[in-house]
């Protein structure tokens, strides 16, 4: 079935792993992608100069990002829309980890930026040969939520020093917003008055309508009115002069001490991009109806930041935010990417003159757009109302984020969603199954004594069998056959268990062994291909005997009444045999 491209699934498959966001190429797109690039390199340049100031880079190499590592995604990578540039969040913990290590903006920065940039992308690229792209699903949406909120108010109040003029020591967040409130008497008019416009500038233009390119008509016109009224004259920094041409291409800082202290921060870097990355290009591919592939994309990003490294450019991420702008424009391939890293390289060569004046609190405000759009209000607030205790962990998330730092952030992140994965996992929703007045399989609580029916319980559990969960085997299990009536029969429904681990092994061997000391049988149903190969390899097949396996708990309920109705004969015979040998019979 065609998308709405006009591309089936069944092409797509077939595309190269090689240039898959960009092949087939539809002539009737071809026009639209190019208007698309054009537009989301209007977006991408002004907020490219602002990420470069979050990471403490040189502006231009926020160009540099644009160019050959948005590229090289664009040829290699499948997703036909994810856009690969500088981003924020992974900006936010390079500054955070390159600070004490050298001055921002000198050459050595600049080095180690690079060097950051090659170990996050070797890490995607190790990550690709060892499969490790389910760790994208690691990161909870709720942990992502409450990290980039955290990543928001910290880099929004490491703005408004230059938005207003003044200086402070560079502290905490919560120490820093105290120095700003200590200094906004010292506030320099020029540079509010700038900062102020510029905010009102980009604000306007969204009210009227999100496609006007708001930020580059915000820089434009601060860099007028900077070089029409002389800005610089009367005090207001500007950012000086910009590089012209193409980026040095050479090797980053490479010496081992380097790397051993870089590598905490590109692991987190590589966390992020792995997880932000792996939901934008999921969430379009399944808006078009397109396959891609994770691993694919993990190449792409992975040879990007090879390419930024090696480009004098800093660490670049999948961006939700520049995708939507190249999806609202009408990009439905790499084309448009392609296109945006032309027009950066057409500015590269001849328009980085006027830049030269445009003022550090123009530039400060942008960032400072950009970190407010970050705060995820609407959804924390939706966290809140539907789960009360996610929503305590997004808090603290960003709460250690903006008071201890990005990096110390992400590993809290990181450890949140491991606890609330264990949390989930070590707690399932066991059952044991009934049938509905009308015939039905229906789940039951897990009561002391519950049965299916008079002599039988078919219990349910709810996920894979493992260490922290094996416990709660053994409790249902003893719930179930010390209490209520006579137990005769347990089967163990297995149509949730994914996997059984070496610990939960031991444990329901000793379930087993335990249940048959009280004389009730015991069986399986519902048990995966998989799992049931893992039971053989633990013996637990052979302990169980022949005939213990069930395809359903219908097929175990029939089995259990045909046992019973054996057990009834007996019972029957036995029963007339003892009459006829009574005595005078």
């Amino acid at each position: 079935m065609p998308d709405s491209g006009g591309r089936s699934l069944r092409a797509r498959l077939r595309a190269p792993a090689v240039m898959g966001g960009l092949l087939p190429v539809h002539r009737s797109h071809i026009t639209a992608d190019v208007v698309a690039g054009i537009t989301l390199a209007a977006v991408s340049i002004p907020v490219a100069l602002g990420y470069a100031k979050i990471a403490g880079m040189p502006v231009v190499t926020g160009l540099y990002t644009l160019l050959f590592p948005m590229a090289v995604f664009a040829v290699l990578g499948s997703s036909r829309h994810l856009v690969v540039g500088a981003d924020s969040a992974t900006a936010a913990i390079l500054s955070a980890a390159l600070a004490g290590l050298a001055v921002a903006g000198s050459p050595q920065y600049v080095r180690l930026a690079g060097l950051a940039a090659l170990l996050a992308g070797g890490l995607l690229l190790l990550a690709r040969l060892a499969r490790l792209g389910f760790l994208a699903d690691f990161l909870s949406r709720t942990v992502l939520v409450g990290f980039l909120t955290g990543v928001g108010i910290q880099v929004a109040v490491r703005q408004l020093p230059d938005m207003l003029g003044v200086t402070v020591a560079d502290n905490a967040t919560p120490r820093r917003l105290w120095d700003i409130a200590r200094s906004l008497p010292q506030a320099h008019a020029a540079d509010l008055a700038v900062s102020a416009g510029v905010i009102v500038i980009v604000l306007a233009a969204r009210a009227v309508s999100r496609k006007i390119p708001g930020l580059l008509i915000a820089v434009i016109a601060a860099i007028i009115v900077s070089q029409e009224a002389d800005l610089a004259g009367h005090g207001v920094a500007v950012l000086g002069p910009i590089p012209r041409g193409l980026p040095h291409l050479g090797l980053p800082a490479l010496g081992r001490h380097d790397a051993a202290v870089l590598i905490g921060a590109a692991i987190s870097m590589f966390v992020v991009i792995l997880a932000q990355s792996s939901a934008t290009s999921r969430a379009y591919a399944g808006k078009y109806e397109e396959a891609f592939s994770q691993d694919t994309d993990l190449v792409g990003l992975g040879a990007a930041n090879v390419a930024a490294a090696l480009s004098g450019t800093f660490v670049v991420n999948g961006s939700p935010t520049q995708t939507q702008v190249a999806d609202s424009a009408g990009a439905r391939s790499q084309l448009a990417q392609l296109t945006t890293s032309a027009v950066v390289l057409i500015v590269l060569l001849l328009l980085t003159g006027p830049l030269a004046s445009l003022p550090l609190a123009a530039l400060a405000a942008i960032v400072f757009l950009i970190a407010v759009g970050l705060i995820d209000v609407r959804g924390m607030r939706n966290i809140f109302a539907c789960r009360r205790h996610e929503f305590t962990i997004a808090l603290l998330t960003t709460a250690a984020v903006a008071i201890l730092g990005v990096e110390e952030g992400i590993a809290l992140a990181v450890a949140a969603s491991i606890i609330d994965h264990l949390r989930h996992t070590s707690h399932p929703h066991n059952s044991v199954l009934v049938k509905s007045p009308a015939g039905h399989w229906q789940p039951a609580p897990v009561r002391p004594g519950a049965r299916t029916e008079e002599g039988l319980a078919i219990y349910r559990f709810g996920t894979s069998l493992y260490y922290a969960n094996a416990a709660r085997l053994i409790d249902d299990v003893t719930a179930l056959a010390n209490q209520g009536s006579p137990l005769r029969w347990m089967i163990l429904d297995g149509a949730a268990i994914g996997d059984v681990d070496y610990t939960a092994a031991a444990v329901l061997t000793r379930v087993i062994e335990h249940l048959r000391k009280q004389h009730i049988h015991f069986a399986v149903s519902s048990v995966l291909g998989p799992v049931r190969k893992q039971l053989d390899r633990y013996g637990i097949s052979a302990a169980l005997g022949p005939g213990a396996y069930y395809d359903t708990p219908g097929e175990a309920l029939e089995a259990f009444h045909a046992a019973e109705k054996v057990i009834g004969e007996q019972t029957a015979q036995q029963g007339s045999a003892a009459v006829k040998n009574e005595p005078g019979q």
